[in-house]
């Protein structure tokens, strides 16, 4: 990142190991801002803001807090000193979330935080690389209907930023249009009405089979009266957690896929959670994408 010019690394760690790190691969340390968790010039200051986040914390247990690389990276975006955090390569993703709530906070007005993949996908329909958004693959267990519509609209505006084409959100169902009934596909149908009332912009259509949201001979057999979403969509909304995290990697592993994230949406500044499996191409993709949406 710092060759190329993408952004300006901030590193956080014992300088001696990091540089060890560099020596290992060969690579030159100049320019990139290492900074020592326990002799830090910012401890104090970072200690400061987290109060002010937290009025009611214990002062001891934020100075160790900001001792943490979550929270003392959380921090320094709460601050300004950083524009954005890349985490996840070595912690869970509830310890990702939970350091970024005490630090980075909500975006005023946000009551649901969510979460985005960038998939992508080679070879589609015929030998065409083509990207989709996936939502929510890392966050809300079995969200209900007005999460859903927040998720959507969320990744909605999202996809605006990110890809090439306008946006084509499809809610994600094992039935289409009333092929099955049952309570989760209501709540489907129901967070599609709640996304037209409130982001009547947005082209967005639901219930639809995986296969009728992204085939156009399957969507023209199973879809009347199409609002240009079906056979098309390139922004998928998982009804729950299960189905969005099995989703994206099975697309991922079985479809040769890049899955780049998850990004979170709702916090006041960019942070993303990559997988502990990730790599440096990852990180990479990650800082660009996250400066893309900033």
């Amino acid at each position: 990142r710092q060759k190329s010019g993408l952004s300006r690394a901030i590193l956080l760690g014992k300088p001696g190991a990091v540089a060890a790190v560099f020596g290992k691969l060969k690579l030159s340390s100049e320019g990139i801002d290492i900074l020592d968790l326990e002799t830090s010039s910012e401890l104090a200051g970072l200690q400061q803001k987290l109060l002010q986040k937290k009025p009611d914390m214990d002062p001891e247990k934020a100075a160790s807090m900001v001792r943490d690389p979550l929270y003392f990276g959380g921090a320094m975006v709460a601050s300004g000193q950083a524009d954005a955090m890349i985490a996840g390569a070595a912690n869970a993703t509830g310890k990702v979330i939970s350091a970024s709530l005490r630090t980075v906070g909500l975006t005023p007005g946000t009551r649901r935080l969510s979460s985005y993949f960038l998939m992508s996908v080679p070879n589609h329909r015929g030998g065409v690389r083509k990207d989709f958004l996936f939502a929510d693959c890392a966050v809300n267990i079995d969200p209900p209907a007005e999460d859903l519509a927040e998720i959507a609209m969320a990744t909605g505006k999202t996809a605006a930023k990110l890809l090439t084409e306008p946006a084509k959100i499809a809610l994600l169902s094992f039935s289409t249009k009333g092929s099955a009934a049952h309570e989760s596909v209501t709540k489907v149908t129901d967070a599609l009405a709640i996304v037209r009332e409130r982001a009547p912009e947005l082209a967005i259509d639901g219930e639809l089979q995986v296969d009728a949201a992204l085939v156009p001979s399957v969507a023209a057999r199973k879809v009347k009266n199409s609002v240009g979403v079906a056979g098309d969509a390139n922004v998928l909304v998982f009804p729950d957690l299960n189905s969005g995290n099995i989703g994206y990697k099975l697309v991922q592993y079985m479809g040769n896929a890049d899955a780049i994230g998850p990004f979170f949406q709702g916090f006041d500044k960019p942070v993303c959670d990559l997988s502990r499996g990730c790599s440096v191409d990852d990180v990479v993709s990650a800082a660009v994408i996250l400066m893309a949406t900033a």
